[in-house]
């Protein structure tokens, strides 16, 4: 198959044959139908986060299933399928307790650089990434990274929903339980952030101010439920804007972009109370810094791992939501390129102008 692969950190991907073994015990092989460009790839493009080289990398996809091993039975070929990251074993504890995007079983959960699905060269090993990497034409993956879906549900809006909208949405409901009535401010318009700001409007959320730098992105944060913008381009203290905004900060922030300004920003908006989330991948190593007096009246800052995901039932969900017209998906295609074309779509994401560029390996 076709794959691209990053040899170096900060150096164009190449495209290259690279062969996938056949499925094993509980394997599936699938044929990739959809491949959104994500920041958290970009992260390890731009080597700010460490990962063993040559990898394939891509996590946010959709595609039917070619062929299953021995004991799968969730699948059959020809399904239809979103993958995700966040691939859980069922039976540890934190899979036993409501947390499978936590699982601890790394049989399943594979580490960086243990997978040995793919090659290239004649026998050496080509690195899996999030144990997907669907910056390929195939994938082979555990059956538990995926979730079935209907065969009438557009592969295209399913692909985004393997990431950036599980991730958007569900830091809202999951991750930070957002209330009905309350003042949100989401940081960073990109796919995740929209996908937040549109997760606020369907919990009912009272004021949404979305913030970026892009004013289009504002415009389409608007059709998706923010209430107000804030173009940050020219502004030195976004967090005392938005404090100015609203009356004494938000009872939530979510941060979407990944910096340690805005990590911090998110939680210098708080009103006492409130809660920041942070989504965005900051880069490894770095150090968020905050006061500790701002802790005293009860404000709280928080991770969330792909939205504290059940993907299972939440994407499934997700899609009926946009089924009935409340979720939205389709503004959030910024365009469709080739797989040849993955170094220029990189390139136009670090530019900060598209929402999501999908890689259609059927062009």
């Amino acid at each position: 198959m076709k794959a691209a692969v990053l040899h170096e950190a900060n150096r164009p991907l190449t495209i290259e044959e690279v062969s996938v073994e056949k499925p094993k015990s509980r394997e599936v092989l699938l044929r990739t139908a959809f491949a959104g460009l994500c920041h958290s790839d970009l992260h390890f493009i731009e080597g700010l986060y460490p990962t063993p080289l040559p990898v394939v990398l891509g996590h946010e996809s959709s595609a039917v299933v070619e062929a299953v091993g021995d004991g799968v039975t969730y699948v059959k070929p020809g399904d239809h399928v979103i993958t995700c990251l966040s691939v859980f074993c069922g039976t540890c504890p934190q899979c036993t307790t409501g947390h499978p995007n936590l699982c601890e079983n790394t049989d399943v959960k594979m580490l960086p650089g243990q997978a040995r699905r793919m090659s290239w060269k004649g026998g050496e090993v080509m690195n899996q990434a999030f144990n997907l990497s669907s910056f390929g034409e195939q994938m082979l993956v555990h059956e538990n990274a995926m979730v079935k879906i209907d065969a009438d549900i557009p592969l295209d809006r399913a692909a985004l929903v393997g990431c950036g909208v599980m991730t958007g949405v569900g830091a809202v409901f999951n991750a930070a339980k957002v209330e009905p009535g309350s003042t949100v401010a989401v940081i960073g318009c990109g796919g995740v952030g929209l996908s937040a700001v549109n997760g606020a409007a369907l919990a009912g959320a009272e004021r949404i101010v979305a913030i970026d730098t892009q004013a289009s992105k504002l415009e389409l944060a608007k059709e998706l439920g923010a209430t107000d913008t804030l173009n940050v381009s020219n502004i030195e203290d976004p967090a005392k804007a938005i404090r100015e905004m609203t009356g004494g900060g938000v009872h939530y922030s979510f941060e979407a972009l990944g910096t340690k300004a805005t990590a911090e920003q998110a939680f210098q908006m708080l009103r006492p109370g409130g809660t920041a989330t942070i989504i965005g991948m900051v880069p490894f190593g770095l150090k968020i810094e905050l006061h500790g007096f701002d802790f005293l009246r009860d404000r709280k800052i928080q991770g969330t791992s792909m939205g504290g995901n059940r993907f299972r039932v939440d994407m499934p969900r997700l899609l009926s939501l946009w089924k009935q017209g409340r979720l939205k998906l389709d503004h959030l295609i910024s365009g469709r390129i080739k797989l040849s074309e993955i170094n220029e779509g990189f390139a136009r994401l670090k530019s900060g102008a598209p929402v999501r560029q999908l890689i259609d390996y059927a062009a």
